[in-house]
């Protein structure tokens, strides 16, 4: 591009010169108009910020015929949000963040300015450029505004001392406009940015809470909803670590007196724990399951400290509350740097503690924090919720021997028989849900039964026909013996009551055999069927039952599953002491949310109702049920294979010997 300025010269004719004069204004205010038409396009064509400024400060560079050109949006702070950087050649390198931190600084001291300008900055005022690169001769800036503060500045160089001429500070405040719209832009993106994420972490926030108290609502297992709250709230900001702890009085009348920030006497215990599977540093304290008030200082800070939470980003200001003598090592203060301890309380009673911990520093945000606080009142809330159920039946066992006492008694009586019918109310809609559930699956086998039943009653009916509807009657009558079977043998495995019968089973015979039935079933489906199994025997010891429905149920799943005319692969092999199996088939692949979710009860993929594909949803929830009561594990994977079908594989891991005390 040709230079945008024409260099001042002396003109002894005074008309000459103004008209001279007049030219450069006019091709001036042309490629400013120009220069302002590509900045224009760069900011409605570019993908990102940075290549935004980039392409910009490349242009101007050019234009203006400086050595660098750098553009600088900052944040209310002043700090730099996107820098857009220019060189004219390589060889010129400039330390950025030393320029960055100068540009800065002469934005908000030349706020009032329309720019500033250093011909030498060796001659400049010295507090001004001292952190200016050595390799900087001459400056020219501007800073930009937008919405009526400073949104960046912009800056021309060069390495020698140069004379910045009237027509090109002119020129360089004709663009500055352009620029200024870019940078508008630029926050306005980074602001809309800003927003989408808050309002996405405020609904993430929201459904955590809804989490929770839909658990406190539908359950009275305390242990579960402890899991489910801390779990959930750590996962959802991202900490390293978290632990509940109760407090138990030893002076049962402490709760009923006036404190006056006193250090009472209690036990705390630890009622729920948990612990990212990537934190590296300290291992599960677990083991500690309960120590005294007066062997940590941290809980004795947040009991002075009630109702405030004790907030702690780093070590630095763990030293400023004087706990770095922690007697009890639950905390590992020098292990988990960042940390936040919220007090669970009723009325003015702490009942214990919700603790959350970084293992590097980390500066809890407001939005943090008033989550936190939302937990710690719905856990406080089931708490109570539990001592007061616990309290009720504890009285109306008492109560009961002495009914014909006293009225009051009675009163009690009542009000305690209400409460147990709101349970069985409860217990009544839970199996109102679990009939509406089960809707699905027994009306479709009943209706083809009652159709077949009506057919059978028509007079005249030729044989074949007879027959045809006979079969209908048996095979929808063993669909729905089978469901129920299914249902009973769920139900057992689930009560830990299935009994182990162990006993030494040849693998590899057994697949081997039941190879040799699945191929036979799916010869109409045209499906292949490879065992690749080692040259010696897998021999292991386990329920025989379970791991023959285990792999019945598999196979079964495979076939329906499978593309027509592609091959179902067996692998097994020894691995330490377990023997994993991979049963493998290719056919429409495992949405990734349907992977996590493949073993409940009822469960199936997306669209495999409308694709008429037969199944309850209970065949893999029992396999995950049968595999956990013979001490193994199983996992799902999805993955696109080379011939664009998904190649599906379920691992399944099994010990060699099965240990009959488990629960």
């Amino acid at each position: 591009m040709k230079p945008l300025l024409l260099s001042q010269s002396y003109c002894p004719d005074a008309t000459n010169c103004s008209q001279k004069y007049s030219v450069r204004l006019m091709q001036h205010q042309q490629e400013s108009a120009h220069l302002g038409e590509q900045i224009n396009q760069i900011i409605l064509n570019a993908s990102d910020d940075e290549t935004r400024l980039l392409k910009i400060a490349q242009i101007l560079g050019e234009a203006f015929q400086v050595d660098w050109c750098t553009i600088v949006t900052t944040d209310e702070q002043n700090t730099a949000q996107a820098v857009g950087h220019w060189c004219s050649h390589d060889n010129l390198t400039i330390p950025q963040q030393p320029l960055l931190s100068s540009l800065q600084q002469l934005a908000v001291v030349y706020a009032k300015s329309p720019l500033f300008v250093f011909d030498d900055v060796k001659t400049a005022v010295p507090n001004l450029i001292a952190q200016l690169p050595p390799e900087i001769g001459a400056m020219l800036g501007i800073p930009l505004w937008c919405e009526g503060k400073i949104g960046g500045v912009i800056s021309f160089g060069r390495a020698q001392p140069y004379h910045w001429s009237e027509e090109e500070q002119a020129s360089a405040l004709a663009v500055a406009t352009s620029v200024a719209i870019a940078i508008a832009q630029i926050l306005q993106n980074r602001l809309i940015a800003s927003l989408q994420q808050q309002v996405a972490t405020s609904a993430q926030y929201q459904t955590l809470i809804n989490q929770i108290t839909m658990a406190s609502r539908s359950s009275l297992d305390l242990d579960r909803i402890f899991q489910l709250a801390l779990s959930q709230t750590a996962q959802t900001l991202k900490v390293d670590r978290g632990f509940i702890l109760t407090l138990k009085y030893l002076d049962p009348l402490f709760k009923l007196r006036q404190r006056h920030k006193e250090i009472p006497q209690a036990l705390a215990k630890v009622v729920c724990e948990w612990q990212s599977c990537h934190a590296d540093l300290a291992t599960s304290h677990s083991s500690i399951n309960q120590f005294s008030i007066s062997e940590s200082s941290l809980c004795q800070q947040v009991l002075l400290n009630f109702p405030q939470p004790i907030v702690i980003n780093s070590l630095e200001e763990l030293s400023q509350l004087n706990c770095q003598q922690e007697t009890t090592d639950i905390f590992d203060v020098h292990s988990w740097q960042a940390l936040a301890i919220l007090p669970l309380e009723n009325q003015g009673t702490v009942l214990g503690f919700f603790v959350l911990q970084h293992s590097c520093a980390h500066l809890w945000q407001e939005d943090e924090l008033a989550l936190l606080e939302l937990v710690s009142t719905q856990i406080s809330t089931t708490i109570i919720q539990s001592q007061t159920l616990r309290q009720v039946q504890s009285l109306v066992e008492e109560r009961t021997a002495q009914l014909q006492c006293s009225l009051e008694v009675q009163a009690k009586l009542y009000e305690k028989t209400r409460q147990q019918i709101d349970q069985l109310r409860q217990l009544n809609q839970l199996k109102d849900e679990f009939v509406s559930t089960m809707n699905h699956e027994l009306r479709t086998p009943l209706t083809s039964m009652s159709l077949a039943i009506r057919m059978l009653r028509q007079p005249g009916l030729p044989t074949e026909r007879q027959a045809k509807y006979l079969d209908i009657l048996e095979q929808q009558c063993s669909q729905e013996i089978n469901l129920i079977n299914d249902l009973l043998r769920l139900q057992e495995l689930e009560s830990h009551k299935a009994l182990l019968n162990v006993e030494t089973v040849n693998l590899t015979t057994q697949l081997e055999h039941i190879a040799c039935l699945f191929v036979d079933k799916w010869k109409d489906k045209g499906l292949a069927f490879t065992v690749n199994l080692p040259k010696t025997s897998l021999i292991l010891q386990t329920d025989a039952e379970s791991l023959h429905r285990i792999l019945h149920e598999l196979l079964t799943n495979a076939g329906k599953y499978s593309e027509s005319n592609s091959t179902v692969k067996i692998n097994a092999q020894h691995q330490n002491n377990q023997i994993v199996l991979q049963l493998i088939n290719y056919g429409p692949g495992i949405a990734a949310e349907d992977v996590t979710h493949i073993f409940d009860k009822f469960r199936r993929g997306q669209g495999m109702t409308q694709q008429a594909i037969q199944g309850t949803g209970l065949g893999l929830a029992l396999v995950k049920c049968l595999v956990q009561h013979i001490n193994g594990a199983i996992a799902v994977s999805s993955n696109v294979s080379q011939s664009g079908s998904s190649e599906i594989c379920f691992t399944l891991t099994l010990p060699l010997t099965l240990n009959q005390a488990q629960t």
